[in-house]
C-alpha cells in the first residue's frame, strides 16, 4: 500500500512539473506597452490597438530565439492569468502569434480596459514577466 502511494505522489508531482510551461529570461530594462489608443480615449469601434515593445525583439509563436516574444491583449479582464503558464486563447486573451504589433478590435459602446502581456514561443510569459500598464478606453 506504501508502495502504490508513493508511486501515485510521483505521478502527481511528475504531471504538475511537465504541466508547467517553458521559462525564457525577458531583457532588462524592456518594456512592453500600447502605443494607441491613448489611456482614457473616447473611441468608435472597431478600435484599432497599436502595441508597442522596447528592448526585445518580435518573433512568431514556435520560434524559440532569445530575447523575443510576441504579443497578447487582454480584454476587459479584472486580474492577470496565471503567468508561468501558456496564456489562453479566449475572447479576453487575445493572441499575435504571427507577431501582428497592430489589431482592429469590435468593441460594444462603454468602458473598456486593454493591457499587453509578452509571451515566450510557447505563449507563456517571459520570467520576469513583461506586462504594459492597463489603460481604460470609452467606445461611443
Amino acid at each position: 500500500m506504501k508502495k502504490i502511494i508513493t508511486t501515485l505522489l510521483l505521478f502527481v508531482v511528475s504531471a504538475h512539473v511537465a504541466a508547467e510551461a517553458p521559462l525564457t529570461q525577458s531583457t532588462s530594462g524592456a518594456k512592453v506597452y500600447i502605443i494607441s489608443p491613448q489611456d482614457g480615449s473616447n473611441v468608435s469601434s472597431p478600435v484599432t490597438v497599436k502595441f508597442g515593445l522596447a528592448g526585445m525583439g518580435v518573433a512568431p509563436a514556435g520560434v524559440n530565439k532569445p530575447n523575443t516574444g510576441h504579443h497578447h491583449l487582454l480584454i476587459d479582464t479584472q486580474s492577470l492569468p496565471d503567468l508561468k503558464m501558456p496564456l489562453a486563447s479566449t475572447d479576453r486573451v487575445k493572441h499575435f502569434g504571427k507577431g501582428q504589433t497592430e489589431t482592429s478590435l469590435k468593441l460594444s459602446p462603454g468602458k473598456h480596459t486593454l493591457q499587453l502581456v509578452l509571451g515566450n514561443y510557447a505563449h507563456t510569459p517571459h520570467d520576469k514577466p513583461l506586462i504594459s500598464e492597463k489603460i481604460t478606453i470609452e467606445v461611443k
